[in-house]
């Protein structure tokens, strides 16, 4: 299970990702294609190239998770782009990519911040 607690910020690879790669693969990519390391307290998102599945790689003090996730009807909204730069999205992102959504919600609330007053 993803624990949100513990994310240090959430990557996706844009573009197609052939998803036939496991554990190994992906780290690959996200250590020699994005420059990053993948024993980091980060998520890794991959998706295929019909859009319908997509796996996430995640680093566990003393192992890798692989959670897949495969659509029965629709696409994810991915996006396109320089596949050799991963794009950095929030958490709640995330989320709506995950539930079918975009990355932009125009009707989303705006984030709040408090004001201390003195």
């Amino acid at each position: 299970m993803i624990d949100e607690l513990v994310i240090e910020k959430v990557y996706l690879a844009q573009g197609a990702t052939d998803l036939r790669k496991s554990i190994d693969g992906l780290a690959a990519i996200v250590q020699e294609t994005f420059e990053l390391n993948p024993f980091s307290s980060c998520l890794f998102v991959f998706c295929n190239r019909s859009r319908d599945k997509l796996k996430i790689l995640q680093w566990d003090h003393n192992g890798f998770w692989l959670h897949y996730r495969r659509l029965e009807k629709g696409t994810f909204q991915w996006p396109s782009g320089d596949t050799s730069v991963p794009m950095t999205v929030t958490r709640k992102q995330l989320r709506w990519l995950l539930d079918g959504l975009s990355l932009s919600q125009k009707q989303a609330h705006p984030a709040v911040q408090a004001k201390i007053m003195v």
